[in-house]
């Protein structure tokens, strides 16, 4: 085998000595002819750099190079990289072929991170036809399987018989698995068991073909296929120490941890004494599952096996332990690990610091520091306190934290108990001095409490400190002072953190942009815009939207619509979102056809609109009277492709109805329900009132009915335009029982509503109710006005009423309360007259 053969590579034979003898060496060489005499001649050549090498020496060594003379040398060069230079060179010497032994001694020097190379290895020697023992192949192959080179090692194996003249045996399989198993390729792994079997025969699975295989489905994560090969081998008496520990590490890694502690009692009970490894892996497989308790156990396991803990088990139970709020034990534990004179680091450090900041136990936070910090470097001490700078923050006490920097600035060391509500004492007991992380803690905090005057003084502490912070800081600040309107604050912070080399990023330059459109200051805006696209940043597009919303609504519309198109002479495209927002303005400013320009545009040059904005452009035309041109764009808006929205079918409904086309309403209302799209009550309202209208309130009876019975609830402006419209058709004595259930619904008729309807009632006979009626309205003094409309209203009804004998007295009464004048009275006499 290969391992035998490299053992006795440092004896030559005597047919090498006589090769050797051949060579005419100088006279200086001739002298200190021995056995190693070429071995000792090549180590000296290959152990000094390439350029200092004698080429001719090399020439005349070259003649007489054999392979059992190039492992010999091979090993005993001082590393890999010079025996992988001595193997290339042998190579490629005329007459000289590697065996079987020479390439494993090569492959045997190479570390396993030097995959590369061992593949080059291989592939080397499939092409050279390098005849390989049995033995020498399965060397090889697990060579390439520890390696984490499975694909290479199948590519050797297969080729052993043609390329190789070596026919693979049981040996050279169990080899093979082996390899496949540190991969976890277990289908690859059961097809070669296979072909083991129907080549060697079922006689050849032994013990170390199982255990690659329980291996191999242990690494690729199979619990049922290892717990088959686990009761095979139990059948067969080949449980040992080493397959119960591989399956118990196993279990803990799947997260049966339970299981694992079932094999280790197993083992226990057979006399076999669990590894450290084992152990371990147990503890660490507790903790990940918060069994902290369990985890302890089995650390308590490990001491009375006689085992020294390491630092990693004592952080992972501490971390533990920290997690799981058992702080005591935490503490107690990490004593013992000092005392065991195990140092900890300062991740432990922080995430203990971070447990009593998490409990609020500040107090010790100081002590425990200034006890741990001794062989700490500074920047480590600092990273502790900005922990607990940062756990104040967490814990609502940001005035403290703002109190612990001032004072770390100061060289002051601690905050006193009244410095703020909730605080404690904490004494750093050393001069600690703050860094950027310090300081963007601190003042994230501030900003979130919006004690932006504080944060501000900060930052010109820890500029004139000579820090430079952190760009978070300065984000959350700008952003703030930004929701505050503080515009002169932000260019003066934004220009500092240019001077400090702070980069503003995206969101730090919309931040500054959305404070600005705020503003409506659209100059403002497209000078930071500049800068922007300078930098290669983009605007966030909602900030240009709600801009220029604004500026339409305050009729700034010329501005509103320069902004966009400087924007997009910048190369920023607005979405149709803001586009939208500029339509929608225009209309709301009675500029209907300029918005259906700015539509005719965008949908030119840069999108097709969508739903909204066709409603915005119907909505527009409605309101403005063009109803011809709002059923053009709904037209429009079908030949597109574009679904309408209920908002669409409401305000066509809505023009419709007043334009008289009753019927392309209800075709409308029919279509809706044809899509199953939910009419809301403002589409019902909208066609009750053109049935209404269009002198059809049996029609809208019926409707309101199948309002109602579709779970539509009527809403006060329904039960408005119902009321009115009905008593318009005149169907007063409806509209009143209408009206009454309107009231039991807890809605009331508007002002103007209720004098019509008082007016109707009236006019139809119901001159009782409808006093009625002008009792109330007239004392809760919503009449009191000197809207003429209104005005006329009250006086029209007071003046029927005061000539029907049945109210003419309560007229009198409302007279002499001063509900209403005289004069009122009189002045509608006279006009009778």
């Amino acid at each position: 085998m290969a391992v035998r053969r490299l053992a006795r590579a440092p004896a030559c034979s005597s047919s090498f000595l006589r090769s050797f003898s051949a060579v005419a060496p100088p006279a200086a060489e001739s002298s200190s002819a021995s056995p190693s005499y070429l071995a000792h001649h090549l180590l000296d050549e290959f152990s000094r750099p390439r350029a200092s090498r004698d080429a001719d020496r090399l020439r005349r060594l070259a003649a007489h190079l054999t392979a059992p003379g190039v492992e010999s040398v091979l090993v005993r060069l001082p590393s890999w990289r010079h025996a992988l230079d001595f193997f290339s060179w042998a190579d490629e010497q005329p007459g000289f072929r590697h065996s079987c032994y020479s390439f494993n001694a090569m492959v045997s020097l190479l570390p396993r991170h030097q995959s590369a190379h061992l593949d080059r290895l291989a592939a080397k020697a499939l092409a050279a036809g390098c005849p390989m023992t049995p033995g020498a192949l399965g060397f090889l192959l697990r060579r390439l399987g520890a390696a984490g080179l499975p694909d290479t090692a199948v590519l050797v194996f297969d080729g052993a018989r043609t390329c190789l003249s070596c026919t693979p045996n049981s040996y050279t399989f169990n080899c093979l698995l082996d390899a496949l198993a540190k991969a976890g390729r277990a289908d690859d792994a059961e097809t070669r068991l296979r072909e083991m079997v129907a080549t060697c025969g079922d006689g050849c699975v032994d013990k170390y073909t199982l255990t690659s295989l329980l291996q191999c489905y242990c690494n690729a994560g199979r619990p049922d296929g290892a717990n088959g090969v686990f009761q095979r081998m139990s059948q067969r008496g080949w449980v040992d120490e080493h397959v119960l520990t591989m399956l118990a590490v196993a279990f803990s890694k799947w997260g049966k941890v339970d299981g694992a502690v079932e094999l280790l009692g197993r083992m226990e009970a057979l006399g076999m004494r669990p590894s450290e490894k084992t152990l371990s892996v147990l503890v660490h497989g507790f903790v990940k599952q918060r069994r902290v308790d369990k985890a302890m156990e089995m650390f308590d396991k490990i001491a009375t096996s006689g085992f020294v803990a390491n630092f990693s088990l004592y952080c992972v139970l501490i971390e533990g332990l920290c997690t799981d709020k058992e702080i005591g034990k935490a503490v107690k534990l990490f004593e013992q690990m000092k005392n065991s004179e195990v140092a900890p680091d300062v991740r432990l450090l922080k995430k203990m610091v971070e447990a009593f900041c998490h409990e609020g136990d500040f107090a010790i936070v100081g002590p425990f520091i200034n006890e741990n910090a001794a062989q700490l470097k500074p920047s480590d001490v600092i990273a502790l306190y900005n922990v607990v700078l940062e756990g104040l923050v967490n814990h609502g006490q940001v005035e403290a934290a703002y109190q612990l920097l001032t004072s770390m600035l100061c060289g002051v060391h601690e905050i006193s108990e009244g410095s703020a509500v909730g605080a404690h004492v904490i004494d750093t007991g050393q001069d600690v001095k703050p860094n950027s992380d310090s300081f963007n803690i601190v003042v994230c905090g501030l900003c979130k409490v919006k004690k932006l005057d504080d944060a501000l003084a900060l930052i010109k502490d820890m500029i004139g400190f000579g820090c430079k912070g952190k760009l978070l800081m300065f984000n959350d600040l700008i952003y703030e002072l930004c929701s505050l309107d503080r515009l002169d604050e932000v260019y003066k912070l934004f220009n500092q953190m240019k001077d400090l080399c702070v980069v503003p990023s995206e969101f730090t330059y919309n931040s500054l942009f959305y404070g600005i459109c705020r503003r409506n200051d659209p100059n403002g805006a497209l000078d930071l815009l500049r800068e922007m696209r300078t930098n290669g940043h983009k605007p966030w597009i909602k900030n240009c939207t709600e801009m220029v919303q604004q500026l339409c609504f305050s009729g700034r519309i010329t501005e509103a619509l320069g902004f966009l198109e400087e924007m997009l002479k910048m190369g920023f495209l607005p979405d149709i979102v803001t586009y939208s927002a500029a339509m929608n303005g225009l209309c709301k400013a009675g500029e209907v056809d300029n918005a259906l320009g700015l539509f005719r545009g965008i949908s030119a040059k840069y999108y097709l609109p969508d739903v909204v904005a066709h409603n915005i452009l119907i909505n527009g035309f409605r309101i403005s009277g063009k109803l011809n041109e709002a059923q053009e764009i709904m037209e429009e808006m079908l030949e597109k492709g574009l679904f309408p929205s209920i908002i669409t079918y409401n305000l066509m409904i809505d023009v419709w109805c007043k334009s008289g086309n009753i019927g392309k309403a209800v075709d409308c209302l029919n279509k809706m329900f044809d899509e199953e799209e939910s009419p809301t009550v403002v589409t019902y309202t909208s066609l009750i009132d053109g049935l209404c209208s269009a002198g059809k309130p049996d029609e809208a009876i019926v409707l309101w009915h199948k309002m109602t019975d579709k779970g539509c609830a009527p809403n006060k402006i329904a039960y408005s335009a119902f009321v009115n419209g009905l008593s318009k058709c005149g169907r007063v004595e409806t509209a009143l029982t209408y009206y009454d259930e309107m009231l039991t619904k807890g809605f009331e008729l508007d002002t103007f509503s209720c004098l019509y309807f008082i007016n109707f009632l009236i006019s139809n006979g119901n001159s009782t109710k409808g006093c009625e009626l002008l009792k109330e309205v007239l004392q809760k003094e919503i009449a009191q006005s000197d809207d003429l409309k209104m005005v006329g209203l009250v006086n029209k009804a007071v003046g029927e009423l005061s000539k029907d004998e049945r109210t003419s007295p309560d007229i009198s009464i409302l007279v002499e309360k001063g509900l209403i004048s005289r004069a009122q009275i009189m002045h509608k006499k006279d006009g009778n007259n």
